[in-house]
């Protein structure tokens, strides 16, 4: 794909966002009014030339026919050991990138995180197993999520959640619940577990 100049990128991000907060692509109207274009018409030309640059399909007789190519960015990372401190998706923590794959889960992946340690066995995750991690998902008690406790990222089962009280409990008979006060300890709920990879060696 060939660079896209400012402005084009501008309306790129400006339709990625469109689709992201609304559910479909704006008009060439809306993108006008956006970026303060006198007409419709030079938002046309603007998408002509990003479409030639690959980022984007334009079907023809739809007002709102705007398709992203996002081949760009559709590979999922997978992330290794997580620096302490640091945010999960840090490029240093990204061991690699495999293509997303055309099924409906997939596509509610962000990232997968290989797991480290034992403590998740008896539900199945094993050490070296990746787990496809779900920013968008809010946790549900009893969903299996990834969090970070001070600093430490870890893969549990969240039992409760309220403002005074986490608990997260592993699935090995041979660990103790995590109990968190949030108002002492630093709890990020980093997203849910949606699906599970088993690298064949």
């Amino acid at each position: 794909m060939k660079n896209l100049t400012k402005r084009q990128e501008e309306i790129l991000n400006l339709i990625k966002s469109h689709i992201q907060d609304l559910g479909f692509p704006p008009t060439r109207a809306d993108i006008a009014k956006s970026l303060g274009f006198k007409s419709p018409n030079a938002a046309e030309q603007h998408l002509r030339a990003i479409e030639k640059k690959g980022f984007i399909s334009i079907l023809s007789g739809a007002s709102r026919g705007i398709i992203l190519n996002d081949t760009a960015n559709d590979d999922i990372p997978i992330i290794g050991l997580v620096a302490a401190g640091g945010p999960i998706l840090a490029e240093e923590n990204i061991e690699k990138t495999i293509p997303r794959s055309n099924n409906l889960l997939s596509n509610e992946i962000d990232y997968y995180l290989r797991v480290k340690g034992d403590s998740m066995v008896d539900v199945g995750i094993f050490e070296e197993d990746l787990i496809g991690v779900s920013k968008t998902l809010n946790p549900k008690i009893g969903s299996i999520v990834v969090a970070r406790i001070n600093n430490e990222v870890t893969v549990k089962t969240l039992i409760e959640f309220n403002q005074n009280k986490v608990i997260l409990r592993a699935e090995n008979k041979n660990y103790s619940d995590i109990k968190i006060n949030p108002s002492i300890d630093e709890l990020v709920i980093e997203g849910s577990c949606v699906a599970l990879l088993r690298e064949s060696i």
